[in-house]
């Protein structure tokens, strides 16, 4: 993607200090909400320094919100570029403007180092955790994994059943596919609205 319009946007004259990631095809609710959501590298970083970043945050981030927010859960923390990133929020009685707000204020110590935005999940919801692909059995979802699994990182298709460490996915034509949850890079439910 060397050459491309967002990073000569966001970088002018310097092509080489950072990279965007699949930027069309990012799994992110935010993407296909209108919010440009790539995933960047800096120069120096690989995408396992990224990802061990990304679950970094996303333990810290659960751990403080949901200790301190009892009833709300974190569903994702998305690394949006080297300095923000998105925290998915749910709650039983759903998600509105003062929960987002309730949140940010819990995750002020990182305002020093990245923006930070909480969103509720969205029609695309996040699916991270054993139990989200549970509850999404029977729903087509998009998923994109670490390792290749026959062939392929990149998977759409019917949650078809939900075990403890992995899940079936089938899709028209092909073969059902079990996916390990420990290979799950991003995972969403597709709105088919």
């Amino acid at each position: 993607m060397q050459g491309h319009p967002l990073a000569r946007r966001l970088w002018p004259g310097d092509q080489t200090f950072s990279r965007l990631l699949s930027l069309p095809n990012h799994i992110s609710p935010a993407w296909r909400n209108g919010r440009s959501a790539p995933v960047f590298f800096e120069k120096g970083r690989s995408l396992q320094d990224v990802r061990r970043t990304e679950k970094t945050l996303q333990r810290e981030v659960i751990q403080q919100v949901e200790a301190g927010l009892p009833g709300v859960e974190v569903l994702a923390v998305e690394l949006v570029s080297p300095q923000r990133f998105c925290v998915y929020v749910d709650h039983p009685t759903g998600v509105d403007h003062a929960l987002c707000e309730r949140v940010t204020n819990l995750l002020r110590g990182y305002l020093d180092r990245y923006s930070v935005d909480v969103s509720s999940p969205g029609l695309e919801r996040p699916l991270r955790k054993p139990a989200h692909f549970a509850g999404a059995v029977g729903r087509r979802v998009s998923v994109r994994t670490s390792q290749e699994i026959g062939g392929r990182k990149r998977f759409r298709g019917e949650v078809l059943a939900a075990g403890d460490e992995s899940f079936r996915l089938g899709a028209k034509g092909a073969e059902p596919v079990l996916i390990p949850y420990d290979e799950v890079v991003r995972g969403n439910v597709i709105d088919e609205g």
